[in-house]
């Protein structure tokens, strides 16, 4: 890097002065080599290079810059030292006072004060010592120079990123005097008050912040974090949370820094904060049957576009997933994807939760107010689950805002407008509830513009084992276990069952196994006892002349000698078999004796 390029000007104009002032020649070379500055020849040949650019080599200059020290050539013709390829030079130069330009220990450059005929010889031949001070005084000057350049580019840098900064936060900041004028801004300071850094500089911070606790921050010098305020203003009501820090120069206040939100910004930020969830892609539902295939290619197809989307399906079928692959796959996926159960808020909130409330709308509400579940998603996704649940007059607004994408908060008579997908999910039979007059037909039409069936589990077969086996390495993971499989039985068994609670409940059976399981493998003892009273299991129960008492024997005697036959000869063995059986010791042992068991 040449610090005395990037001075160039005040090199010429330090070479043409010294040149003026003494009546030599002047050459000034940087620290490749490169003439930086010059008069006669030297001037002309600006920007080539001094030695051919050889800083390591053995001539003047070079050995100049290496050793950083003077050298004073009183007979440059018997001199070995200049650079061969500049012979023509050589024949013209007589005498040179050579010396560095040294800027924080190290040369930047060369200064050379140089002889071309008998009158510059005679120069600085007979003021030697004075003509090496002056020459040392003007590196010095060209060291200040560039020193100055250096702070100078340092300093615009970090303006620069503190700019860059400024810019690309997601808070209006104001810069304010010790008297509450604002003498900086923001771009989302300009966004916030809906104005222009030409109206925002130059005002006091009480046309935008009438009655600020940031005025007390400049006599105090205390700060605050996280304020809410609300002001009134000619642009309208601002509702924003605000931080004040001050700042101070030998230890007085001289201003302070504020940065501002948009509150309802702000909670929309906490929620998708805390609601905050795996982003669900269509690879994330498991299944390889033409049913959930069919399934996913028409969600898929759905997610381009934006009409509201109806799912209808079994509990615990997956509508919730295929909604947020449909969310994420569409073009609102930085958007926010909000769900509200409808059918798990009492009636008497859904309203205030779904399109939020004014202060005071109510006994008990917030005196603050609150933003509704429609607000938070704006520019993304509402998910309505278990929409059948929705009461009837509230469904003539869902209605409204579906249509229209506006709405008023409860309590409220300002129109708020989104811009929201609605996609609705449920597990009952709408149009029978329309038919019963307790679900509104133009709201069932207006959601269902596309309709999206999930298919139960029991018409999917062939993902019940792909499925098992995924949750079996999940639930490894969650609990670090080594399960590696299902015995045969199991498989068989879990294939058989219709799973009315379908994908969750198989879900849950597997995760009941990877507790329950003792060796590696799950077997039919760690399958949950409400699959086996539907039925499945290791023992077949066939119609039979025996009494009730009998079979029930016959059934405690298979299950214990499978037991004991699990824990072997054990000298604990019978105690985890009672353990896992839930019986006590004693009630074990007669058992045993009653039927027979050795």
């Amino acid at each position: 890097m040449s610090l005395l390029a990037d001075i160039a000007p005040s090199v010429q104009q330090v070479a043409e002065a010294i040149a003026i002032a003494i009546g030599v020649e002047v050459e000034i070379v940087d620290n490749e080599l490169t003439i930086i500055g010059g008069t006669s020849l030297y001037y002309e040949n600006i920007g080539a290079k001094e030695e051919a650019g050889q800083i390591d080599g053995n001539y003047l200059y070079a050995k100049v810059l290496r050793s950083g020290i003077t050298e004073y050539i009183e007979d440059a013709k018997s001199y070995t030292n200049y650079d061969p390829k500049g012979a023509e030079n050589q024949q013209k130069e007589l005498a040179e006072i050579c010396t560095p330009i040294r800027l924080d220990g190290e040369t930047i450059g060369i200064i050379g004060l140089v002889a071309i005929d008998e009158g510059q010889k005679s120069i600085l031949l007979d003021s030697k010592r004075r003509m090496v001070v002056f020459v040392e005084k003007m590196a010095d000057l060209l060291a200040a120079k560039a020193a100055q350049k250096v702070s100078l580019n340092d300093s615009e840098t970090m303006v620069g990123e503190i700019t860059t900064i400024l810019e690309t936060t997601h808070e209006g900041i104001f810069a304010i005097d010790s008297k509450g004028y604002i003498i900086r801004c923001n771009s989302m300071a300009e966004s916030l008050l809906g104005t222009t850094k030409d109206d925002i500089v130059g005002s006091h911070i009480s046309k935008y912040m009438m009655g600020t606790p940031a005025l007390a921050v400049l006599r105090s010098g205390v700060g605050y974090t996280e304020n809410e305020e609300v002001y009134v203003n000619e642009r309208g009501k601002l509702h924003m949370i605000v931080t004040a820090k001050p700042f101070t120069k030998d230890g007085n206040t001289t201003g302070a820094v504020i940065s501002f939100r948009d509150i309802e910004e702000a909670q929309k930020l906490v929620y998708n904060i805390n609601n905050r969830a795996l982003k669900y892609t269509f690879n994330d539902i498991i299944g390889d049957s033409d049913a959930i295939r069919a399934a996913k290619n028409q969600a898929l197809l759905t997610a381009r576009g934006n009409s509201t989307v109806l799912i209808t399906g079994e509990s615990g079928t997956g509508k919730e997933m295929f909604a947020k692959a449909i969310h994420y796959a569409s073009s609102r996926s930085k958007g926010a994807f909000v769900t509200v159960n409808c059918g798990a808020i009492p009636e008497n909130l859904l309203e205030s939760e779904l399109f939020g409330y004014e202060k005071g709308a109510f006994t008990g509400a917030n005196d603050k107010g609150k933003i509704g579940k429609f607000e938070l998603a704006n520019n993304g996704t509402i998910f309505l689950d278990e929409i059948g649940d929705m009461p009837l007059h509230l469904q003539v607004k869902i209605l409204h805002v579906v249509q229209n994408m506006r709405f008023e908060r409860v309590g409220g008579n300002k129109t708020i407008i989104v811009d929201v997908r609605v996609i609705a999910a449920t597990n009952k039979d709408l149009e029978e509830m329309i038919r019963e007059g307790t679900f509104r037909e133009d709201l069932y039409y207006r959601l269902s513009v596309i309709p999206l069936t999930i298919p139960p589990l029991r018409n999917r077969k062939d993902d019940i084992k792909i499925l098992m086996y995924y949750f079996l390495r999940k639930y490894n993971t969650f609990m670090n276990k080594k399960i590696t499989g299902f015995s045969e039985q199991v498989e068989d068994a879990y294939r058989e069952y219709d799973w009315p609670g379908n994908v969750r409940e198989l879900e849950n059976a597997v995760e009941y196994g990877v507790n329950m399981a003792f060796g590696d493998q799950i077997g039919m003892d760690a399958v949950p006892a409400r699959l086996l009273r539907e039925g499945y299991g290791t023992i077949e129960i066939k119609d039979s002349d025996l009494s009730l008492e009998m079979q029930v024997e016959n059934y405690e005697r298979e299950i214990l000698n499978r037991k004991l036959k699990k824990y072997g000869n054990g000298g604990n063995a019978k105690d985890l078999v009672a353990k896992e059986l839930g019986l006590s010791r004693a009630t074990l042992y007669r058992k045993l004796a009653k039927l027979g068991i050795k």
